[in-house]
Parts: C-alpha cells; structure tokens; sequence
C-alpha cells in the first residue's frame, strides 16, 4: 500500500512530461493517490500529456488570476473527487522583462503580473480548494530558494521570496483547519520554465560544483518525491517548512 493510499490530490501547472508537476502527479498515483489536474491556455496539450500519466486523470482549466475560475473550482472539481487532501502549487510566471538582467528597469505592471500569478496565487489556490479540505490536508508548492539574489532571476526570485512569506502566513492561518502549508525548495531543472530564465545556464555549473550529492538537472523525480512526502501522513506536525531537494546545494558556502 502507497504512502498516499485514498488520498486525492489536485496538481496545478502540468504542462510537460518534464515537469516537476508531472512527476508529482506521476509518483502520486504510484503511491496509490486519485488525482485532478489543472492547467491553463493550451489545455489540449495538457490532455496530451495527462494521457502518460499512468491512469490518465481528468484535467480542468485554472487560470489562477481569474476569479470566476477559483469560485468554481470546488464545484468542478466535485465531478471527480468528494474530498480534497492535497493540493500542488507548480504556478509560476513572469513577463520577459522581468528576468534577465532587467531588474532596474522592469515596471510595475511587470512586476505586479509576476508576484500575482507566483506568490499571490498560492492563497488564491488554497482558498479555492478549502471547501474540499474539511478534514484537512496538505498544501505543497515549488519553490526556489529565494534566501539570496540569482543571476538574471530578478523579480522571479522576488515573486519567490513573497511565496515563501505567504506559505508561512497561510501555515498560520489554515493551521487550525488541520491544513499544513509547506514548500519543496528544488534545484535547477531542464523544464520549460527553465528555458524563460536567460542566464539559467550558469546554474549548471554551481550545482556541479557545489553539491555534496551532486545534481541531475533532467531528473524532476527527487524533487517529486519530496513533495508526495510532504502530501502524506507522514509530516503530520511539519508546516510552514521549506524542504530543500537541491542536492545540498543551499548549505554551502562559495
């Protein structure tokens, strides 16, 4: 029997099969999890990919800045599951001019989009799913570690540093309802995200050199299974944590 044996899980942000968020759905479901996913625009191509996942789950739009899609989440989503115990932030997104080096010159409206759909939309997704989480549950997002200023990350690793701050506030709120709130702090990966940071290539290095584990940048699994850790029963009394899977990276000087 799996760690996640009964549970149902909703996964946000699957948009490729090398996606931290697929590999959540993936081991998920290995673990003996039901899953829902999300995803957001090119929903045929989430269909597609869902379609790999070893039982293929149902797929429902989430645009995670608009309200009428939160409002109705628990009633879609009510279609497939009767209960909500986790729920997998893997939303992120900031305009061009955002990243790169431009950090002195972004505007506001720039910097606005990425902190709402990055920080901002880990509350928005929790409350959405609260009416299924009456008998509490798990709350995992991906972060990366925001605790010092990336190369070309700029306002990401603001928007990052502002999810980090919001998790430990929804901790602290949704702590009562017997909802734990947590964060997978994850290396650099090959992902499609990846590819809109301009300077990601610098980070192969860093993790080479630096980690005490090492690195794999096209392996998502360590990561994922940090967060199906963190869905289970078995971090009952953990919240408001940021669980590094970065090869031991974070701990270690220049």
């Amino acid at each position: 029997m799996g760690i996640l044996a009964g549970k149902r899980i909703l996964v946000t942000g699957v948009l490729t099969d090398s996606s931290i968020a697929f590999h959540v759905a993936k081991v998920a479901q290995q673990e003996g999890a039901t899953v829902v996913l999300t995803g957001y625009g090119r929903l045929s191509l989430v269909e597609r990919i869902a379609k790999r996942l070893p039982d293929p789950p149902p797929v429902l739009e989430l645009d995670v800045t608009d309200q009428g899609h939160l409002d109705s989440l628990a009633e879609r989503l009510s279609g497939h599951v009767d209960r909500l115990d986790g729920v997998v932030h893997a939303v992120a997104f900031a305009p061009q001019d955002a990243l790169g080096g431009n950090f002195l010159n972004t505007s506001w409206e720039d910097v606005a989009t990425a902190v709402q759909v990055s920080a901002f939309s880990l509350k928005s997704l929790a409350m959405a799913a609260l009416p299924l989480m009456n008998g509490g549950g798990s709350i995992v997002g991906l972060d990366f570690d925001a605790s010092v200023a990336w190369p070309g990350y700029d306002w990401m690793g603001v928007a990052k540093a502002a999810l980090e701050s919001c998790a430990r506030y929804l901790a602290r709120e949704l702590g009562g309802k017997g909802i734990r709130v947590n964060l997978v702090s994850a290396g650099p990966l090959r992902t499609m995200a990846a590819k809109s940071i301009p300077s990601f290539g610098r980070f192969e290095g860093l993790w080479a050199e630096r980690a005490p584990l090492g690195w794999n940048m096209t392996d998502p699994e360590p990561a994922a299974r940090g967060c199906v850790a963190l869905l289970s029963d078995w971090f009952p009394a953990t919240t408001a944590e940021i669980v590094h899977v970065d090869g031991g990276t974070h701990a270690m000087g220049g």
